[in-house]
């Protein structure tokens, strides 16, 4: 018996241009609204709301349109004595808003704000012994924290600091039968994981040890009708997807694999022709996370109004080559 396939109707009104300039609007006004009961509600994860912000305004070109020196002072704040990074002030230090911290540094150039010797020491503190990471003091164990370990070492030139040995050792044990990645060891694959693992071997240098058909053929097989993704069988299209598995697809060289006009044609749907912004789905609220994730799923196939992103860091390209971080694709 096959799986259910649940999916939505784009209805023949729907988007089906580029609605750039409004996308840059839409970015540069919600960061301004600070008293918004929707900006005051995702203070927990206000590091990497900046960061998809101020990246998606990048890849637009519009990131001279955010507050450089406010950002920075705000990151400044956030580095606790232990060198790790939190969301927010005031909150505790996590592997993620460290990760955020850093990228967002990156693309200004200005990771001398922050003391890299602590942040380094944090990362490679939550290291334990069988390779894995966690997320923070707290313990957790995740593959997306193995993730954003290697991420954030790599883009301070530091990842010998850690037992990389060891780490690719443990994100080896989370592949599953079918080629695809989860949490942890017998957890089920999952788009977002997939992404964080295949992210992981190429920034180690290991994607020789992906079974890349297995892999290609589990990620294009997400694709719907209606030409979304999903993050696995029966779940419905969701335009963070466009990135999850996309970019999982061109790490692995197997991008060719889905129907690019038809994903195109679904990530365009979901455009908001009022407010600008991108939706989970078409009809849906938009939000900065989706932003991203839409016109990054845009640029890796090859949406010329966007600057090219790399497929790893989820980062313009033309950052990356400035700190010359060249992660590994398949061809």
């Amino acid at each position: 018996m096959g799986t259910q396939v649940k999916d939505v109707v784009i209805k023949p009104d729907a988007p089906a241009t580029l609605l750039l300039e409004k996308h840059a609007d839409y970015i540069a006004a919600y960061g301004s609204k600070k008293d918004d009961y929707e900006y005051t509600m995702s203070e927990y994860l206000r590091m990497s709301g900046i960061y998809w912000g101020l990246t998606v305004m990048d890849l637009m070109g519009h990131l001279h349109r955010m507050d450089k020196e406010e950002i920075t002072e705000f990151i400044k704040a956030c580095q606790h004595d232990c060198g790790g990074i939190s969301a927010s002030i005031g909150h505790d230090p996590h592997l993620l808003y460290t990760l955020s911290a850093v990228q967002i540094l990156s693309l200004y150039d200005s990771l001398s704000a922050i003391d890299v010797g602590k942040v380094v020491e944090y990362v490679k503190g939550l290291q334990q012994e069988d390779g894995s990471f966690a997320g923070d003091k707290w313990g957790e164990i995740d593959t997306r924290f193995s993730f954003c370990a290697v991420a954030t070492l790599a883009l301070l030139g530091k990842l010998d600091a850690i037992n990389v040995e060891k780490a690719v050792e443990f994100v080896l044990s989370c592949m599953n039968f079918d080629g695809g990645f989860g949490c942890r060891p017998g957890s089920e694959s999952h788009a977002g994981q997939i992404y964080c693992c295949t992210g992981f071997l190429s920034i180690t240098g290991q994607l020789h040890q992906i079974k890349a058909d297995l892999l290609g053929w589990w990620l294009c097989e997400r694709q719907l009708p209606s030409g979304g993704l999903n993050g696995r069988p029966e779940k419905l299209p969701d335009v963070c997807y466009s990135w999850w598995v996309l970019a999982s697809l061109k790490i692995i060289g197997r991008i060719h694999w889905i129907d690019k006009n038809k994903l195109s044609r679904f990530i365009l749907a979901c455009q908001d022709e009022e407010t600008g912004g991108f939706a989970d789905r078409p009809g849906d609220m938009v939000d900065p996370f989706h932003t991203l994730f839409g016109i990054a799923g845009l640029s890796l196939m090859g949406e010329e109004q966007i600057k090219e992103v790399n497929p790893v860091f989820c980062m313009p390209e033309e950052v990356l080559k400035r700190i010359n971080v060249h992660p590994e694709v398949l061809s």
